[in-house]
Protein backbone atom coordinates (compact mmCIF):
# COMPACT_ATOMS: atom_id res chain seq x y z
CA UNK A 1 0.00 0.00 0.00
CA UNK A 2 1.62 3.59 -1.09
CA UNK A 3 2.58 6.07 2.01
CA UNK A 4 -0.15 8.61 0.21
CA UNK A 5 -2.92 6.35 0.81
CA UNK A 6 -1.68 4.92 4.30
CA UNK A 7 -1.70 9.01 5.27
CA UNK A 8 -4.85 9.87 3.96
CA UNK A 9 -6.28 6.65 5.94
CA UNK A 10 -4.72 7.96 9.09
CA UNK A 11 -6.14 11.83 8.19
CA UNK A 12 -9.57 10.57 7.71
CA UNK A 13 -9.38 8.27 10.90
CA UNK A 14 -8.26 10.78 13.50
CA UNK A 15 -10.77 13.49 11.68
CA UNK A 16 -13.68 11.05 12.20
CA UNK A 17 -12.70 10.39 15.90
CA UNK A 18 -12.51 13.90 16.91
CA UNK A 19 -15.85 14.77 15.24
CA UNK A 20 -17.68 11.76 16.43
CA UNK A 21 -16.08 11.63 20.18
CA UNK A 22 -15.55 15.21 21.03
CA UNK A 23 -18.78 15.98 19.17
CA UNK A 24 -20.91 13.90 21.53
CA UNK A 25 -18.91 15.45 24.50
CA UNK A 26 -19.18 18.99 23.42
CA UNK A 27 -22.78 18.48 21.70
CA UNK A 28 -24.76 15.79 23.62
CA UNK A 29 -23.21 15.50 26.78
CA UNK A 30 -24.27 18.99 28.62
CA UNK A 31 -23.49 19.66 32.65
CA UNK A 32 -25.35 19.68 35.16
CA UNK A 33 -28.43 18.30 32.48
CA UNK A 34 -26.33 15.28 32.02
CA UNK A 35 -27.55 14.33 28.29
CA UNK A 36 -25.86 11.38 26.74
CA UNK A 37 -23.62 10.87 29.99
CA UNK A 38 -20.42 9.63 30.58
CA UNK A 39 -21.01 6.37 29.41
CA UNK A 40 -22.93 8.12 26.03
CA UNK A 41 -19.72 9.73 25.39
CA UNK A 42 -17.20 6.94 26.33
CA UNK A 43 -19.59 4.57 23.28
CA UNK A 44 -18.94 7.35 20.62
CA UNK A 45 -15.53 7.47 21.11
CA UNK A 46 -15.20 3.65 21.12
CA UNK A 47 -17.82 3.28 18.20
CA UNK A 48 -15.44 5.80 16.09
CA UNK A 49 -12.59 3.78 16.54
CA UNK A 50 -14.55 0.62 15.75
CA UNK A 51 -15.87 2.19 12.53
CA UNK A 52 -12.40 3.63 11.25
CA UNK A 53 -10.64 0.20 12.69
CA UNK A 54 -13.01 -1.60 10.53
CA UNK A 55 -12.73 1.24 7.42
CA UNK A 56 -8.88 2.02 7.62
CA UNK A 57 -7.50 -0.51 9.82
CA UNK A 58 -6.59 -2.76 6.70
CA UNK A 59 -4.97 0.22 5.07
CA UNK A 60 -2.72 1.81 7.59
CA UNK A 61 -3.02 0.02 10.48
CA UNK A 62 -5.51 2.57 12.47
CA UNK A 63 -3.76 4.08 14.55
CA UNK A 64 -5.63 7.36 14.91
CA UNK A 65 -2.93 9.11 17.39
CA UNK A 66 0.17 10.47 17.26
CA UNK A 67 1.44 8.38 20.82
CA UNK A 68 0.11 4.98 19.32
CA UNK A 69 2.35 5.87 16.51
CA UNK A 70 5.42 6.02 18.30
CA UNK A 71 4.80 3.55 20.81
CA UNK A 72 4.87 1.07 17.92
CA UNK A 73 7.64 2.63 16.33
CA UNK A 74 9.74 2.07 19.67
CA UNK A 75 8.70 -1.18 19.91
CA UNK A 76 10.05 -2.05 16.72
CA UNK A 77 7.10 -1.92 14.53
CA UNK A 78 6.46 0.67 12.28
CA UNK A 79 8.79 2.20 9.98
CA UNK A 80 11.28 5.31 11.32
CA UNK A 81 10.50 6.91 7.76
CA UNK A 82 6.53 6.65 8.35
CA UNK A 83 6.47 8.24 11.57
CA UNK A 84 7.09 11.79 10.48
CA UNK A 85 4.04 11.39 8.01
CA UNK A 86 1.91 9.72 9.91
CA UNK A 87 2.38 12.13 12.98
CA UNK A 88 1.18 15.23 10.22
CA UNK A 89 -1.41 13.46 8.66
CA UNK A 90 -2.99 12.14 12.90
CA UNK A 91 -2.56 15.82 13.55
CA UNK A 92 -3.51 17.66 10.49
CA UNK A 93 -6.70 14.95 10.71
CA UNK A 94 -7.81 16.12 14.20
CA UNK A 95 -6.99 19.95 13.79
CA UNK A 96 -9.67 19.40 10.68
CA UNK A 97 -12.01 17.78 13.20
CA UNK A 98 -11.82 20.07 15.66
CA UNK A 99 -12.35 23.05 12.90
CA UNK A 100 -15.46 21.50 11.69
CA UNK A 101 -16.93 20.71 15.21
CA UNK A 102 -16.01 24.25 15.94
CA UNK A 103 -17.88 25.61 13.08
CA UNK A 104 -21.09 23.25 14.02
CA UNK A 105 -20.93 24.20 17.83
CA UNK A 106 -20.78 28.05 17.09
CA UNK A 107 -24.11 27.78 14.88
CA UNK A 108 -26.38 25.85 17.97
CA UNK A 109 -28.74 28.01 20.28
CA UNK A 110 -27.02 28.24 23.89
CA UNK A 111 -23.07 28.17 22.59
CA UNK A 112 -21.17 29.57 25.14
CA UNK A 113 -17.34 31.11 24.87
CA UNK A 114 -16.48 30.44 28.33
CA UNK A 115 -14.63 26.87 27.65
CA UNK A 116 -12.70 28.19 24.39
CA UNK A 117 -11.29 31.18 26.35
CA UNK A 118 -10.10 28.74 28.69
CA UNK A 119 -8.33 26.72 26.27
CA UNK A 120 -7.14 29.53 24.46
CA UNK A 121 -5.72 31.16 27.51
CA UNK A 122 -4.16 27.55 29.26
CA UNK A 123 -2.64 27.26 25.61
CA UNK A 124 -1.31 30.55 25.65
CA UNK A 125 0.19 30.34 29.06
CA UNK A 126 2.19 26.71 27.31
CA UNK A 127 3.41 29.51 24.46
Amino acid sequence: MSLTKKIGAEFIGTFWLVLGGCGSAVLAAAFPDVGIGLLGVSLAFGLTVLTMAFAIGHISGCHLNPAVSLGLWSGGRFSAAELGPYILAQVVGGIAGAAVLYVIATGQAGYSWICIKWVCGTLTRWL
